[in-house]
């Protein structure tokens, strides 16, 4: 499949292709700094996609409007419900973002109770909760930290306390934003392993490029607030001349 040198022409399946819908979404931040220019996505369920391109291009931007946190001009969809101010709590259980320094999202006293603060505010029983918490400390390989202090713990284990604290919201789409960073090579690979068994569509902004080539099937590259490439990610990583005009480096 040729490398596709405009925004949202990634050949989709047929079925279930509205997990993640933008349109034509527009962004300027209060000093006019202008940082997304008509960004167009779609993801499918089961996707798991790298976003990539050089700092400034925007990927931090778009994936802040994901769940609401920015708010620009354009349409922003989650599983078929499409992002107003009314229905934000419900768009934010649907869409695990989980940031580049687990500390922003790590600030209970325990493992236990940070993973447990999203489903303890949607209302839910005691026991769903802890039924949660354990199926997200599973899912991360994480079981036996529960009653460990968030602080004490390495990068590498606050990261995946961080992806169980969203994934106990049982999201639709999980986004991160530089999983790898600040990792040594065995938590490096620890979270590249979880990332690939994880049975959920991912949306994933990352400078490494290696990662991108081992666990992304599909790439989609933004410069200057555009995505200026969307395809499969063997062909984007083979095309030099697309690499170099945007500051990236093939693995």
């Amino acid at each position: 499949m040729p490398v596709t040198h405009i925004q949202n022409t990634f050949a989709q399946p047929e079925t279930d292709c509205d997990v993640l819908v933008v349109k034509d979404l527009h962004f300027s931040y209060p000093d006019g700094h202008a940082a997304l220019h008509g960004v167009s996505l779609n993801l499918c369920s089961g996707d798991k996609v790298a976003l990539v391109g050089p700092n400034g291009a925007g990927k931090s931007t778009l994936m802040l409007h994901l769940n609401g946190i920015l708010n620009g001009k354009g349409e922003v969809e989650i599983s078929g419900k499409r992002l107003t101010r009314d229905n934000l709590p419900a768009i934010r259980s649907l869409v695990g973002v989980v940031f580049q320094n687990p500390d922003d999202q790590l600030f209970s006293p325990t493992v236990f109770e940070d993973v447990a603060f999203g489903p303890l505010h949607m209302g839910l029983s005691e026991d769903e909760v802890r039924q949660r918490v354990d199926n997200a400390l599973e899912a991360v390989r994480m079981t036996n930290y529960k009653d460990r202090l968030s602080h004490h713990l390495s990068v590498g284990e606050k990261k995946r306390i961080a992806i169980a604290t969203v994934l106990s919201m049982n999201p639709s789409l999980l986004v991160l934003d530089e999983p790898s960073a600040g990792l040594d090579p065995r938590a490096r690979r620890t979270l590249i392993n979880l990332l690939r068994e994880l049975p959920i569509t991912m949306l994933v902004s990352t400078h490494d490029m290696a990662l991108v080539k081992e666990l992304f099937p599909r790439t989609v590259v933004m410069d200057e607030g555009k995505i200026v490439a969307d395809g499969l990610t063997q062909d984007i990583l083979a095309d030099e001349a697309l690499l170099n005009a945007h500051g990236l480096e093939k693995p």
